[in-house]
């Protein structure tokens, strides 16, 4: 199996906040050390902006098992057993940025 060679930017590309889609799933790609040697990707829905009346601009995620089964913002109850999200900032990418990321961490783990 062969993977084709790629140029990698020294510096991640997420997406800009205002091009997110709403219903498209994104990669949150963070690292639990400062070396960030050690990456979390997980898969996040975009459901908005601003859902809140009372929050100024906020971004809002939810995780891709309850959005999947059918549970949204909106509708959700305490029983559902859904996570939302909302901040101003993200390390959001699209797939393929989120890969880039993680090659980048391969590359910084071998020099390890």
């Amino acid at each position: 199996m062969h993977f084709e060679a790629r140029e990698l930017k020294p510096y991640a590309e997420t997406v800009p906040p205002d091009e997110l889609q709403v219903g498209t799933v994104y990669f949150a790609v963070n690292f639990v050390d400062d070396e960030m040697l050690i990456p979390i990707m997980e898969p996040k829905v975009f459901i908005g902006r601003n859902l809140n009346s009372e929050q100024g601009d906020q971004l809002h995620f939810q995780d891709i098992d309850s959005y999947r089964q059918g549970i949204r913002f909106k509708s959700a109850s305490c029983d559902d057993e859904a996570r939302f999200e909302s901040g101003t900032e993200r390390h959001i990418f699209e797939y393929e940025k989120a890969l880039d990321v993680l090659m980048m961490c391969a590359l910084r783990r071998r020099k390890g």
